[in-house]
């Protein structure tokens, strides 16, 4: 008798859910009887396959009560009396592996106070990575320069290094790549393309506090890195950054321009405020809140780089589940967000939308990732406004909206799919869960219809 042979992809459609979990090494040990992955699915009525609570966030630490308690009573609340913030940026700087760490505001008012110190200006061009948060080319406007967006590499989630030389003009200046959802970029391949071009680096780190990148953290690879503390972050403080690095007369100028353009160290100057600057201060209440989550950071990037190894090890056997790949060199991630794309071809074609719908349905609080933001409203806004006219003229802002275009990131915005941050922290069961939703959702496919 002629032996039948079956693709991978026949097996997984036509075998039942409980043969389907043993082919795959599925765990389906997190709800209940194996039986009920092939129930209906939950927003079709059925049973969902988590009812419990996940880990929430931020975690407040009373220890630190105190302390606050007592800084208030001393009338020190000023950046510039006290010592509070001066000890965080050396614990800080010491975590990341820089020679000086200053903290700032804000994430935005890292990059604000990073862009102009290494000379950003009106009527510059800074290639910046198109998948990220809006205050990454916001910051870039701020300086009344353009940014200029690279394709990203759907794969990795990153700006793609390949792609940035044909985006370089003239008026270039700098790079801004962004380790977006704490994924450490290419700097091997950025930097090499930054030193050909004599352009500064300035690593958006905002989401990437633990990453690590051949064997250092992400923050120290380019000449300046940005970090942010505002409350869904894994060092979160409500509001509040950093910026890192390792050359003491930038890192001075950094100093002055966040604090009213005061003298600092190495500037050589008689006058009190030798350049413009602004207020970009964290106040102490920020620093000794950060004083006091640095005690579990470690603790908590170990649970999640964990969880996250679990989830891709387990989700990549799922077809149309694909988790991202780090670059080389990438060491470790941070995952502030948990990443995978969803290829809807293989969920009877439903849309991303609807499979997030049944993921949380099922108890999973799965979320979209960007969007196309090199097409916002708000880069409009600035490209027709009157400075933008003057500073660039009509030619270039026309051919920049020509070459706005980017299959890479277009690919990703609609594929992507995250898992917030505090849900690695939790228990492998709870991974579990993950897992047996979405084989149940892929075991049920045709219900998307």
């Amino acid at each position: 008798m002629a032996t039948s042979k079956f693709t991978r992809r026949q097996v997984l459609a036509t075998t039942s859910a409980g043969t389907l979990a043993t082919v795959m090494g599925w765990p389906l040990i997190s709800y209940g009887k194996i039986s009920n992955i092939s129930d209906k699915l939950a927003f079709k009525g059925g049973n969902p396959v988590r009812s419990a609570p996940w880990p929430s966030w931020p975690v407040w630490d009373s220890t630190v009560e105190k302390e606050i308690a007592d800084m208030y009573r001393s009338g020190k609340w000023y950046r510039n009396t006290g010592t509070f913030c001066e000890e965080f940026e050396e614990k800080y700087a010491e975590l990341v592996g820089s020679n000086y760490c200053l903290a700032t505001a804000s994430g935005t008012t890292a990059l604000i106070v990073a862009l102009h110190a290494l000379g950003v200006d009106a009527g510059d061009e800074v290639l910046v990575s198109p998948y990220t948060f809006i205050a990454t080319y916001n910051a870039i406007f701020m300086a009344k320069a353009l940014p200029v967006f690279v394709d990203t590499d759907p794969e990795t989630f990153l700006l793609n290094p390949k792609k940035i030389e044909e985006r370089i003009t003239d008026r270039t200046t700098a790079i801004l790549p962004v380790h977006i959802y704490g994924l450490p970029c290419d700097m091997d391949a950025i930097n090499a393309v930054a030193r050909k071009h004599q352009l500064k680096v300035i690593e958006d780190a905002c989401q990437a506090w633990s990453a690590r990148y051949k064997g250092k953290n992400a923050g120290v690879y380019g000449d300046l890195g940005c970090f942010s503390f505002q409350n869904s972050k894994h060092l979160p403080a409500g509001e509040g950054g950093a910026i890192t690095g390792n050359d003491e007369e930038v890192m001075d100028l950094c100093r002055s321009y966040h604090d009213c353009g005061r003298k600092y160290g190495s500037m050589k100057s008689d006058s009190r405020n030798p350049i413009r600057g602004g207020n970009f201060r964290m106040q102490h209440v920020q620093a000794l809140i950060l004083k006091s989550q640095m005690k579990r950071f470690e603790e908590d990037a170990r649970i999640r780089e964990s969880n996250a190894a679990y989830l891709d090890e387990k989700l990549a056997k799922i077809p149309g589940i694909v988790p991202h790949r780090p670059v080389p060199g990438a060491d470790q991630a941070a995952f502030h967000m948990y990443p995978f794309r969803y290829i809807k071809e293989e969920f009877n074609n439903a849309s991303r939308d609807t499979f997030i719908e049944a993921l949380r349905a099922e108890g999973i609080p799965g979320n979209q990732g960007y969007g196309k933001q090199n097409n916002d409203g708000l880069i409009e806004e600035a490209l027709t406004s009157r400075g933008y006219q003057r500073l660039y003229g009509k030619e270039r802002l026309d051919q920049w909206r020509e070459e706005n275009v980017l299959p890479g990131n277009d690919q990703l915005a609609e594929e992507a799919v995250t898992f917030y941050q505090s849900v690695l922290l939790g228990t492998k069961k709870d991974m579990d869960d993950i897992v047996n939703a979405i084989t149940k959702i892929y075991t049920n496919r045709e219900q998307l219809g």
